[in-house]
């Protein structure tokens, strides 16, 4: 983090405004004061996107996603495709190839690797729907939990069928009794 801010205020500093510079209207250059405002709240709106803790969540989150991606990727390769090849009669699925040529430097299309990636992709799509499921019922059980059914505020009147006060022992429209 520290390092980024470190980059932002050196660009700040430089101003860097080769990069920056465009003719203004009718072909003048924009002058280099307005120019360096303009770098500036730039500059400003970027170390404030840089310092919000959705970007470092966000980051948080790729990190933990590749690590996880490579436990998935093991658990193909070192368990589920040597079962798969045992079921199917001692396949190797790594060398599941096929030439597309003659020769020593020919041209392979890797099938059996392109076939663990596919299970790679469904795994880790299992996965995440899996989470998404129970996260979407933890808050549909929160939401649940926040709607209270409110005792009511209001009754009918028998006689008239006008809504008055649960409080109320006589209809305001019709006078009648109301228990």
């Amino acid at each position: 983090m520290k390092n980024a801010l470190d980059i932002i205020s050196c660009l700040q500093y430089y101003k860097i405004r080769a990069i920056f510079r465009f003719p203004g209207i009718h072909g003048k250059e924009v002058s280099d004061r307005k120019e360096g405002k303009s770098m500036k709240s730039f500059m400003k709106e970027f170390k404030e996107f840089i310092s919000k803790g959705n970007v470092m969540d966000m980051a948080v989150g790729i990190i933990i996603g590749s690590a996880f991606t490579a436990i998935v990727t093991a658990l193909v390769d070192k368990i589920i495709m040597p079962l798969i090849s045992l079921i199917c009669g001692g396949i190797s699925f790594t060398k599941w190839n096929i030439a597309m040529g003659a020769g020593k430097n020919a041209p392979v299309l890797g099938l059996g690797d392109f076939v663990a990636a596919i299970i790679n992709f469904l795994l880790i799509a299992l996965v995440l729907f899996s989470i998404i499921k129970a996260m979407n019922k933890m808050r549909e059980v929160a939401s649940k939990e926040e709607e209270v059914e409110e005792a009511p505020t209001t009754k009918i009147c028998p006689r008239c069928q006008s809504e008055v006060s649960i409080k109320a022992t006589r209809c305001p429209f019709c006078t009648s009794d109301i228990q």
